[in-house]
């Protein structure tokens, strides 16, 4: 079975977040009962709304009325000519740029990882940056952390990431800040966020950046966890999609389906709160083709610097510009996924491990995701797993002790003795528009809302 490859070093994490003027953050507070994390290893803060973004600086930008206050392209500062690597076009687009304040994260941190919530119609794009200020006092440059549009039309560029990024402590792994020498005692004590909105000139469109954020985290390496002390048995009722009945299908995204973890657990998940694709959007699918929704997701968080569908932002963003909220962050036990099940949130969870490693899996994979959607009496974990050989398949119980190391661990053995990274924690969390008090309650406590 070939899984999608992993190509980052991650570090296993807890929540413990940090607020700062202008940065909607909130300290974690783990659920009554519940195994405490280690504190300070996860900082979550982001900007929305009028009074996040009022904390920043705009050349050209304004805040939109209404309920959503997304920052918008008001009068355009600048044009620019964009040679699209994946195109092979140039063409010139007017922008406007909001630069975030800087923001000191709770943890010093060695990896930081932004993310947005954002709608890009046709004929408009986003750049999201970051710029981080070292413990010794110099800077990083300004590094690209995505260019994205939701589409992919005629014109439009192609949403990518940027190789090649580093200067020499720091360095790009595709969607991921991360210092060179994790070992070391050089960190990141602060950092900004800039966003630079294009559309082409003349025109009155433009993208609507609802939130923008990011989680900086700093964990030492291990190889272990502790399992945490069950303390949910309750199972959501979560679409099954199989990512294995779409193999050969489209291979221009990612060799097809059987690439397609990410889009087909982010798939599942917009259909559980009912934020998937229309028939009218699937229809380019081949009509033999079962569940579309699952081709279309992976058309449309398809990287193509990465030649992948595994870009956390981007995954995160696609579901965003399905309506829902989004974010990407690191948890510190399966303690932490009960909180967000209990308010009937599913979670989408990252992580590695030989065949042996995950009674029942029957594969091991360097990095695969599935949609965590409930725990059994005895505190086992109830997945979604789409690397299984059809819908009806998807549903398996792992047991918690091996899952949570697989999942939370930074440094694994391949099965030839080498030493690899593990996902560390890593989570994609969706909700919607209007979450409901438990909701509110969950990512509160964990410093996303």
């Amino acid at each position: 079975m070939t899984m999608h490859t992993s190509r980052r070093t991650v570090l296993a994490a807890a929540i413990a977040a940090a607020a700062a003027a202008g940065t909607q953050a909130a300290s974690a507070a783990p659920a009554a009962g519940r195994d405490a994390p280690p504190a300070g290893t996860v900082d979550n803060a982001f900007w929305s709304g009028r009074h996040g973004w009022l904390a920043g600086t705009g050349r050209g930008t304004r805040v939109a009325p209404g309920g959503a206050q997304g920052i918008t392209l008001g009068e355009a500062v600048g044009r620019t000519d964009y040679a699209d690597p994946h195109t092979g076009t140039t063409a010139t687009w007017e922008y406007a740029t909001w630069t975030g304040p800087l923001h000191r994260p709770a943890v010093p941190a060695t990896e930081i990882v932004a993310h947005w919530n954002a709608d890009t119609p046709a004929g408009t794009w986003l750049q999201v940056e970051l710029q981080g200020h070292y413990t010794d006092g110099t800077r990083t440059p300004w590094y690209v952390m995505g260019r994205w549009t939701a589409g992919d039309a005629d014109g439009d560029i192609r949403r990518t990431s940027v190789d090649g990024q580093s200067d020499g402590h720091s360095s790009i792994s595709t969607d991921t800040f991360a210092l060179d020498d994790e070992a070391g005692a050089l960190r990141v004590a602060a950092y900004r966020l800039r966003l630079t909105l294009y559309r082409k000139p003349g025109t009155r469109g433009t993208p609507v950046v609802r939130r923008l954020g990011a989680m900086a985290s700093a964990v030492p390496a291990r190889f272990t966890v502790p399992t945490s002390k069950p303390g949910l048995a309750h199972e959501l009722r979560v679409p099954a999609y199989s990512q294995d009945i779409h193999k050969g299908q489209y291979p221009q995204y990612d060799n097809g389906g059987e690439a397609w973890c990410s889009p087909t657990s982010t798939s599942m998940v917009l259909d559980y709160w009912g934020h998937g694709p229309t028939r009218a959007e699937t229809a380019w699918v081949d009509p033999s083709y079962a569940d579309p929704q699952v081709d279309t997701a992976a058309r449309y968080t398809y990287d193509y610097q990465y030649e992948g569908c595994g870009n956390w932002p981007f995954n995160a963003a696609y579901a965003a510009s399905r309506g829902m909220n989004a974010a990407v962050t690191r948890l510190g036990s399966l303690s932490d996924i009960e909180t967000f099940v209990a308010a009937g949130m599913p979670v989408i969870t990252s992580q590695s491990f030989l065949a042996s490693e995950l009674t029942g899996a029957g594969y091991g994979t360097s990095g695969h995701l599935m949609a965590i959607v409930g725990f059994t009496a005895d505190g086992d974990v109830i997945a979604n797993d789409p690397a299984s050989e059809d819908d009806a398949a998807v549903r398996n119980v792992y047991r918690r002790s091996e899952f949570e190391t697989i999942w939370l661990r930074t440094k694994r053995h391949t099965d030839t003795g080498a030493v690899a990274s593990g996902s560390g924690g890593v989570v994609y969390l969706y909700w919607p528009p209007r979450p409901t008090r438990a909701q509110e309650r969950a990512l509160k406590s964990f410093g996303l809302l």
